[in-house]
């Protein structure tokens, strides 16, 4: 059911994206390639036709999509987990360093005696 299913999610692929290109654009840079009234469709286009099949396919590539996830999804069982037989070392922590650093949020002093 998984093959058929990426099969017929493959081709609406294919032909949605066929559709799409065939369709002329609104009189902006589709008159510089070419998309002048004489087409293969007739002078009134194919807006009606390349449409309803654009909306056909793409209704049928979202529910293959769906179709798919479920059926793909409801084969996976849960899994357990992979930290489940791990153990935990417990390690002594690092001694402490007893010189502290210098504390950022105080003033500093010059060390040559002069003032600031």
């Amino acid at each position: 059911m998984d093959t058929f299913i990426a099969t017929v999610h493959i081709i609406a692929c294919v032909l949605l994206v066929v559709l799409v290109l065939l369709q002329a654009g609104k009189e902006g840079m589709g008159v510089i390639f070419g998309g002048g009234s004489g087409s293969v469709f007739g002078s009134a286009g194919a807006g009606g036709l390349l449409v309803k099949l654009t909306a056909g396919f793409g209704a049928l590539f979202l529910i293959t999509s769906l179709a798919y996830n479920y059926y793909t999804g409801a084969a996976r069982k849960p899994s357990s987990s992979v930290m489940e037989g791990a153990t935990i070392e417990q390690k002594a922590a690092p001694a402490e360093n007893k010189k502290p650093g210098p504390n950022l949020f105080e003033e500093q002093k010059p060390q040559d005696g002069s003032k600031q």
